[in-house]
């Protein structure tokens, strides 16, 4: 049971795209500090604050990977399962108009403008926190994002049904900054903002012919999977009628069609051929 349980998560890390493999990496990571915490707090005290984001402007330069490495750590299990959940259905959601790299690029981006605004920002507030975790600012970037590219998209909640996205992060905007006074987590609330500041960035460069995501390239290629030699010998049977594809400009304007009506209807208004049709193109 147990060989067939790990086979299975092998296969969905595998198999998944780059939001399921964060996924992985953030439970997988969390769950062995919370384990290093209850066994061996000793250790796990000192291993902790070698991983997680400091206040301590001269100690971050010391530890400069820990600007990205604290958006792995969670300070508990609901703290974890939150932002896994949040994770995943900002993923399906940005999936419909960008690809996985992006995905990628925006969280990476979220979590490392994130810490610096705890880090510079923080210096003005007295109850900032010495210690920052979590990947909430890292899921707000893609969320911002998406939000700038399409503010009128229709996302459905539940007992509030239908409403258009940009309600949504402007909500969850006006609570942070509105928690900027009067409580103890204001250097998380500075990072949900920094977060939410370079994804809206990102898309504004997008939309002027940037792709921030070719930095991140490098990045990338540590989630993928060796495909070993790219090209193989076929034979063709030359006597054989060919299936024509669609070309390439026919295939972008019934994409395009698509994600308008997404954008007025909402995507339960697709039928299950377009969702289809929407999801293998979002997966070449």
């Amino acid at each position: 049971m147990a060989n067939n349980i790990f086979k299975d998560l092998k296969e969905n890390y595998t198999r998944g795209g780059y939001a399921q493999k964060l996924i992985f990496w953030n439970i997988g990571i969390s769950v062995i500090f919370f384990l290093l915490q209850g066994l061996f707090p000793a250790a796990y005290k000192h291993v902790f604050y070698w991983v997680a984001l400091t206040g301590d402007v001269q100690s971050v330069l010391f530890k400069p990977w820990t600007l990205l490495t604290y958006s792995f750590l969670h300070a508990g299990i609901v703290h974890l399962l939150l932002n896994m959940i949040l994770l995943y259905f900002v993923n399906q959601l940005f999936s419909y108009f960008f690809n996985q790299k992006q995905f990628l690029t925006t969280f990476l981006l979220g979590a490392v403008v994130g810490g610096l605004f705890f880090l510079l920002f923080g210096l003005g507030f007295s109850h900032a926190g010495d210690v920052l975790v979590g990947a909430s600012a890292a899921v707000i970037a893609p969320l911002l994002a998406l939000v700038v590219y399409n503010p009128y998209m229709q996302v459905r909640l539940m007992l509030i049904g239908n409403v258009k996205i940009w309600y949504v992060a402007a909500f969850i905007i006006l609570i942070d900054i509105l928690q900027l006074v009067g409580t103890n987590n204001v250097g998380g609330h500075l990072a949900h903002l920094g977060g939410a500041s370079i994804g809206a960035i990102y898309t504004i460069l997008l939309k002027r012919g940037t792709d921030l995501s070719s930095v991140f390239d490098k990045s990338v290629n540590l989630f993928k999977r060796n495909q070993g030699t790219k090209f193989k010998n076929v034979h063709v049977n030359k006597n054989k009628k060919t299936k024509v594809d669609i070309p390439d400009f026919e295939k972008q304007k019934r994409i395009d069609l698509i994600l308008d009506k997404i954008s007025k209807s909402g995507y339960e208004s697709l039928t299950k051929e377009e969702k289809s049709f929407l999801f293998q193109a979002n997966n070449k």
